[in-house]
């Protein structure tokens, strides 16, 4: 008996049908925006996965029941719950049984690209000065049970009030560097091998609409409020990359503004994820300005 022929890859050009092309081929052949090609095929991968398709509907009307919940708990009582190492601990072991190697790979890829835009904005406006912060490059799925997550949020706004403050003490601001110093951004993110059991199945943003309502429970109100509104901040982000290099075209793919107006935290699992691709598509901009000057 003659084998069945393997089934070409649904993400090149073999699978193409004119009578029926493919979306998802269609953006990953696209260049048009500035990202790394490995996250981008893992983060394709996995928004055109069955959990998402269908796993995702079902979950996010309940989370954001339960995030009303957790809210409502916390008018009540707003310092309580609290209890982020139990938080940190239950999502490092989601992560390790039910998320794919893909979504894993982007969460933990995430934290290192964040740290590495904030250190290169502190190189540039105020060379000499570095904002102390909570360290962000971890290499396994463990290391997010070091409060990983929270320390990230509050990293967002110490280098903020940090940094302003530092060009206030210099009577500075945020201006246009003729020669820029890439020395923070690194071509690659170095991850020890992601788990990928039977059970490794659900999605990258199911997992974050399953997490944000334990977010709000297990932290207490001004935590929370203060990790979904500092989503709002990538437009801050962008700003001062858009000054330092002089280019503003990568502003157009920042998806979560206003900062200065709060989005309703029912929508904080989505935006999530618009977070992690704004993260994406401005460290491989600076990527390409980095190469582009050193070329």
């Amino acid at each position: 008996m003659s084998e069945r022929p393997t089934p070409p890859d649904p993400l090149t050009l073999e699978s193409w049908d004119r009578r029926d092309p493919d979306p998802w081929l269609a953006l990953m052949l696209d260049r048009s925006l500035p990202i790394d090609p490995a996250a981008k095929l893992a983060l394709i991968r996995d928004q055109s996965s069955r959990s998402r398709q269908f796993l995702l509907p079902l979950v996010r009307p309940f989370a954001r029941l339960w995030i009303i919940v957790a809210q409502l708990v916390h008018t009540v009582s707003p310092r309580w719950p609290h209890a982020p190492r139990l938080l940190h601990a239950s999502i490092a072991f989601g992560m390790k049984r039910f998320l794919t190697p893909d979504a894993n790979r982007l969460i933990l890829r995430h934290f290192h690209l964040g740290s590495q835009i904030l250190r290169f904005i502190a190189d540039n406006a105020t060379p000499g000065f570095r904002p102390e912060l909570a360290p962000m490059s971890p290499r396994r799925i463990d290391d997010v049970r070091d409060n990983l997550f929270l320390n990230h949020d509050l990293n967002i706004y110490n280098f903020l009030i940090a940094l302003n403050a530092e060009l206030e003490r210099r009577g500075t601001a945020i201006g246009r560097v003729e020669r820029l110093d890439f020395s923070a951004i690194e071509d690659e993110v170095a991850l020890e091998p992601l788990p990928a059991g039977r059970l490794n199945v659900i999605d990258l943003q199911t997992a974050i609409e399953l997490y944000t309502p334990a977010y709000a429970m297990l932290l207490t109100d001004r935590d929370f409020w203060r990790a979904t509104n500092s989503l709002q901040l990538d437009e801050t982000i962008g700003l001062y990359a858009a000054r330092i290099t002089g280019q503003e075209q990568h502003l157009a793919m920042v998806v979560n503004g206003h900062p200065l107006i709060p989005y309703s935290t029912l929508r904080a699992g989505f935006r999530l994820v618009l977070h992690g691709l704004s993260t994406e598509l401005l460290h491989g901009f600076l990527r390409e300005l980095k190469a582009r000057q050193e070329g």
